[in-house]
């Protein structure tokens, strides 16, 4: 009897720290790596705002093609690794940053799209300024800095025609009757590509002239210029 309490005992002493000791060996599940991803993320992130800002940077100073990998990462104060590992090279940061633009933008087209001709002259009517274009102009101020570096003589010459297609061309969509909107006329195609190419007129002066006027009154200048007709007083 004796002999089989100690036994018992042993075994109780034996298995809880072998347990515990098993249990050691496993990270907790709430604890599987959240905390070091979500700093790693913060650190690509600041990567990324400092490789951004150094390549406004340069191109404003020297033109898009007229620096290096090595002039950007200087720049930055980063390593030319941490380019390489998170975007490739400087071709893959400028698409990456050009799509993070045109993603937010398409963001915006949501609200936009569910507009219609109606709304748009209520608002005129009531001499309001459309909500959507209000953000419209609260984002591009945001990013006026890049957008006015890379829309420039020195930037990429790709990446106006790209905010023309996915943002000039939809309001203008919205703004015509909707026997329109579908019609695939030649002139009505004209009309179409001549006041998409009109509006990202509007958005590159504004930003190349300091972005002076609020996004309240940009966005009245915009409903202003839907309306007006030659002739017409070249007033809001």
């Amino acid at each position: 009897m004796p002999t089989q309490r100690s036994s018992a005992s042993d075994s109780t002493i034996i298995s809880k720290p072998a347990a515990a000791a098993a249990r050691a060996t496993e990270p907790p599940a709430a604890l599987a790596k959240p905390a070091p991803l979500a700093a790693e993320d913060r650190r690509i992130t600041r990567s990324k705002r400092a490789l951004r800002d150094a390549l406004v940077e340069l191109i404003e100073e020297r033109g898009l093609t007229n620096f290096s990998a090595s002039d950007l990462c200087a720049r930055a104060d980063l390593n030319r690794g941490t380019l390489y590992n998170n975007f490739g090279d400087m071709e893959g940061l400028l698409a990456a940053l050009e799509d993070d633009i045109m993603d937010d933008l398409e963001n915006l087209q949501s609200c936009m799209q569910r507009l219609s001709l109606k709304d748009v002259l209520r608002y005129r009517v009531n001499k309001k300024p459309m909500p959507f274009l209000v953000n419209l102009f609260d984002y591009l101020r945001e990013q006026g800095d890049f957008l006015h570096a890379i829309m420039g003589p020195k930037g990429d010459p790709s990446f106006g025609p790209r905010v023309r297609d996915a943002v000039c061309t939809e309001i203008i969509q919205t703004i015509l009757h909707e026997r329109y909107r579908n019609d695939p006329s030649p002139f009505v195609q004209y009309y179409v590509a001549f006041y998409a190419s009109a509006y990202l007129g509007v958005i590159t002066h504004w930003i190349e002239t300091g972005m002076k006027e609020s996004s309240q009154e940009m966005a009245l200048v915009a409903m202003r210029l839907f309306f007006i007709k030659p002739g017409d007083p070249i007033r809001l």
